[in-house]
């Protein structure tokens, strides 16, 4: 009985140890998505209650639960038409802008195995600025108030469609033509713009200089509904790849031997990097460093498995556009900061920093 005891005792020991295991694994990350859910509530709460007109949070909290048939009351006066078609229209979208950016950052520091892999590499940012600034420069009213998001979501699709496809050689993408492609077609699109700019006048070019510089100021219910669609196809598809980003973390062969089509794989990202990109870049203008600082971060600390990386960094993209956007409104109250010179303020040291440590470490990911 005592030797049967002693057989049947490590393979107890193993049965018990894996779950805790995995437990443990997991405890981590779901400390960090409790987290930053919490301080994405906090900042959506926050910053609508602050601006040139303050709104109580206790107001503010009543006004929804009367719109959710909870209870409460609306807010007096001008507080509720300036909470639900002013302060909520820019928090849902700096919350759907983040998101979208961070994800697409997050399925492209995994496609490329490269930390400084963000989603303005394969040309959607500048692609979707053409577009615009296009738009802008030629007076273009075919579709009323959503010409220039219009113009700015396609041209994105089409610059990405050209990158794949000049960087195709043989049925076969490599990432180092697809991102010397991307550095071509970026250049490309600078000069378009600057031509562009050239033959402007002056409103149009203050109107691109804006667009530009990005900004949520001009956050509608209507824009909203137009990007959450799209939005929300990527953000639910992009999670169905984690398996194979981590099996394509062991390299291109060793993912091809475990069943992976890597070819297919790189195509399915990149339509869903391009969605979720210029759904984002087509409302808000360009917004930098999103997609290339917030997924970095939180594979530091929670590892590098997408089946966590994944949402955290859209709950993370989310949260810092959120609390970002406030601080662009209020820093300098009454004026406001455009959003994407205030990211590009804080990422372009995080950048410096990001890139000599990878220099230490060689291109690795430690």
């Amino acid at each position: 009985m005592t030797a049967t005891a002693s057989a049947r005792t490590p393979t107890a020991t193993g049965e018990t140890a894996a779950p805790a295991a995995g437990k443990r694994r997991w405890a981590l990350p779901t400390l960090l998505g409790a987290g930053l859910t919490g301080l994405l509530v906090l900042g959506v709460l926050v910053s609508a209650s602050n601006g040139a007109f303050a709104i109580p949070l206790g107001d503010i909290l009543s006004s929804i639960g009367n719109r959710l048939g909870l209870g409460g009351a609306p807010i007096e006066g001008t507080g509720e038409s300036v909470l639900w078609n002013i302060r909520f229209p820019r928090v849902a979208l700096g919350v759907i802008v983040g998101a979208c950016l961070a994800c697409a950052g997050a399925l492209m520091q995994g496609m490329f195995g490269n930390p400084l892999a963000e989603p303005g590499v394969i040309g959607v940012s500048s692609g979707a600025a053409v577009g615009a600034v296009a738009a802008i420069a030629f007076g273009l009213t075919f579709a009323g108030n959503w010409t220039i998001p219009v113009c700015a979501f396609v041209a994105g699709l089409a610059t990405v469609s050209l990158v794949y496809f000049l960087s195709r050689s043989g049925g076969r993408t490599e990432v180092v033509t697809l991102v010397l492609t991307g550095v071509a077609v970026n250049g490309l699109a600078g000069a378009l713009i600057g031509m562009f700019i050239f033959y402007a006048d002056n409103d149009e070019i203050t109107a691109i200089t804006f667009w530009q510089m990005g900004s949520l100021s001009q956050a509608t219910w209507p824009k909203i509904l137009a990007i959450l669609p799209l939005a929300a196809l990527g953000l639910l598809t992009a999670p169905r790849y984690a398996r194979r980003l981590d099996l394509l973390a062991l390299g291109e062969r060793p993912a091809r031997h475990l069943g992976v089509d890597v070819e297919r794989l790189r195509l399915h990202l990149i339509v869903i990097v391009a969605l979720l990109t210029g759904a984002a870049v087509a409302v808000s203008g360009v917004i930098g460093f999103i997609g290339l600082v917030v997924p970095h971060l939180l594979r530091m600390a929670a590892g590098p498995g997408h089946r966590a990386l994944l949402p955290l960094s859209t709950l993370g993209g989310a949260a810092v556009i959120v609390w970002a956007d406030l601080a662009a409104r209020t820093v300098a109250a009454p004026a406001e900061i455009p959003l994407g010179i205030l990211t590009a303020l804080v990422g372009s040291p995080f950048f410096f920093w990001l890139l000599r440590r990878t220099r230490r470490h060689q291109g690795g990911w430690a």
